[in-house]
């Protein structure tokens, strides 16, 4: 039978006589809207008492995970992603051959000097 620690069996590790206020849940807080792109609203809370250089301008929208700033008017912009390649477009992208030839003899040349120091 294996057992360890003090705890009781179904009791949760930090539970007891401590309250919310005890926690800090009470403290004096103010709430900071954000916007993202599609309108979405965050509320984050921070301390009564933090200097407002230290409220964060952006932050990462939670319903759409688009940056979120704090001008409801004008929210950061959405981020431009670059549409999915196919295997074409990467074959356009090849290198011609003599291209190719030069990376390689660029490449045995590097293995050859290496190989001549040790």
């Amino acid at each position: 039978m294996a057992t360890g620690g003090n705890a009781i069996r179904g009791t949760r590790v930090g539970a007891g006589p401590m309250g919310e206020q005890d926690h800090g849940f009470h403290a004096d807080r103010i709430a900071v809207s954000y916007w993202d792109a599609l309108g979405n609203e965050t509320v984050r809370y921070f301390a009564a008492g933090i200097p407002d250089d230290e409220i964060p301008e952006v932050i990462d929208s939670p319903h759409s995970g688009l940056p979120a700033g704090r001008d409801k008017e004008n929210p950061p912009a959405v981020a431009k992603t670059e549409p999915y390649k196919t295997h074409l477009a990467y074959v356009k992208e090849r290198r011609t051959d003599e291209e190719a030839a030069q990376l390689l003899d660029d490449a045995l040349q590097q293995l050859r000097e290496r190989r001549g120091q040790l």
